[in-house]
């Protein structure tokens, strides 16, 4: 038989990751599982991050006040992506350990039952949205022309967060089961729903069409995902069994999406904190300068993050088939590969900062701000990808406490106090925030690589 080159290996592995054909992930080769797993991964989050892109593209056309209200309700809304991806965290280490066990029928089970747990984290947040949407603006640091203008822009956006949720929790699923494809269909649909829209409903609607575009692109991968979660032919196929309420079960979920859920807000909470304190300190400029740099990082870490999904992923089910050391060994090549992926965003980041920012706008000084931020940021590139992986890696094993506690320590015990006495303290003001980033990740890279070599993950039952 003819031996296959690399190249017709390689197209091979990612021809199989689009299809979404099974793969038993707990055996073989751990470099091709870990391709077969992110590829997809990665082509879900960069679809993600196109939409995050594509919303600001359109929104900065509208002036700086749309540029600063999105980029405020966007920190803020946060908040809800960090509940939805707490409890996607707990879906997918439990849903990876029962599929590891070779019992998909427990994981169907555990899937249908973190969907009723989202849906009721929900209502409380769409409520608080709807209602103190000036509110939540005027606190970030709006002006009154953004609070005024922009107010219905966030409340359609808190509005339609049971989509976000949903979105979040069920690729959580897809992924711990191994159908990273899925979840990349899924989100693809809602991103070019999106793209689709967003120009058009900005034209006829101005700043709230942008998320009337955001809500329905969302709704469409949902309900995308729901077909397939209870019609389709994958490794999870949920029925109405499957959501009678199981306390054991509630509590065991919620016990492993609580810190990740905090996990999650504690970063998300130092990210607000840090867009008030430019907001405050360098002006609306300075704000609209971050708010694009920040939009073109997601752009180019979330990639890393499919990476450091497919790590997770991996240490569940293995340590499902009670084999810890291939866990382990997956955790450290994907490290690498988010490693050298991550030093090229790096180079980009640094060097072709200026070209970016003058795709999105022509104002100068909003293009000083948001090259001086992207190239802080860009700095601390390499420690970003090998921390997301090994941050993932600890979750994945639900173990979500030692993470958790890594964040509060490295963003409010350190990012957040340097940030203020840089941009205030040392009269900084918008440089001093863009540094304390860089210098807060690096910390919480080399603290979870140090928790991840102890290996008590290993030992952590779910």
């Amino acid at each position: 038989m003819e031996k296959k080159s690399f190249a017709g290996k390689t197209w091979d592995i990612i021809r199989s990751s689009i299809k979404g054909e099974p793969h038993d992930y707990t055996q073989g080769s751990l470099t091709r599982a870990i391709f077969l797993l992110a590829i997809p991964m990665i082509l879900e989050l960069s679809m993600e991050s196109v939409f995050a892109v594509v919303d600001i593209f359109f929104v900065s056309k509208l002036g700086q006040h749309a540029v600063v209200t999105v980029g405020l309700t966007e920190s803020v809304i946060s908040l809800v992506y960090s509940v939805a991806i707490g409890l996607s965290t707990a879906a997918t280490a439990v849903v990876a350990r029962r599929i590891g066990e070779k019992n998909p029928e427990a994981a169907a089970h555990a899937g249908a039952q973190s969907i009723l747990i989202a849906l009721v984290a929900t209502i409380f947040i769409s409520i608080t949205g709807l209602v103190f949407a000036k509110h939540i603006l005027s606190l970030m640091g709006g002006d009154e022309q953004v609070v005024n203008e922009g107010a219905v822009f966030t409340r359609i956006m808190f509005g339609g967060s049971i989509v976000i949720m949903l979105i979040f929790m069920i690729n959580g699923i897809f992924r711990g089961a191994g159908d990273a494809a899925m979840a990349m269909k899924s989100l693809w649909l809602a991103s070019i729903l999106n793209i689709i829209l967003c120009p058009l409903f900005i034209h006829y609607f101005g700043l709230k069409g942008a998320a009337m575009a955001t809500v329905i692109g969302r709704s469409g991968g949902v309900l995308y995902q729901c077909y397939h979660l209870f019609k389709g032919k994958g490794t999870i196929r949920l029925r109405p069994a499957h959501f009678r309420p199981d306390l054991p079960l509630f509590k065991s979920i919620v016990s492993i999406a609580w810190p990740a859920t905090l996990q999650f807000l504690i970063g998300s909470g130092s990210w607000i904190l840090l867009a008030r304190l430019v907001a405050e300190s360098g002006g609306t400029t300075a704000s609209a300068g971050y708010q694009i740099a920040l939009r073109n990082f997601v752009f180019f870490i979330l990639p890393a993050w499919g990476l450091s999904n497919a790590a997770a992923t991996l240490v569940g089910q293995n340590l499902g088939a009670k084999n810890p050391l291939r866990a382990e060994q997956s955790v450290n090549i994907t490290a690498i590969y988010s490693a050298v992926f991550m030093g090229a965003v790096s180079f980009i980041f640094i060097f072709l900062s200026p070209a970016i920012m003058r795709i999105y706008t022509k104002d100068e000084a909003v293009i000083r701000f948001g090259i001086e931020a992207m190239r802080w940021i860009g700095s601390a590139n390499i420690f970003y990808g090998i921390g997301m992986v090994m941050t993932q890696a600890l979750n994945g094993a639900g173990d979500t406490k030692t993470p958790t506690r890594i964040s509060f320590v490295c963003f409010w015990l350190i990012q957040v106090p340097l940030a203020y006495i840089l941009a205030r303290g040392f009269d900084l003001k918008a440089t001093g925030v863009f540094i304390a980033i860089p210098a807060a990740e690096t910390l919480i890279t080399l603290s979870a690589w140090y928790f991840f070599k102890k290996g008590k993950w290993k030992t952590i039952p779910v």
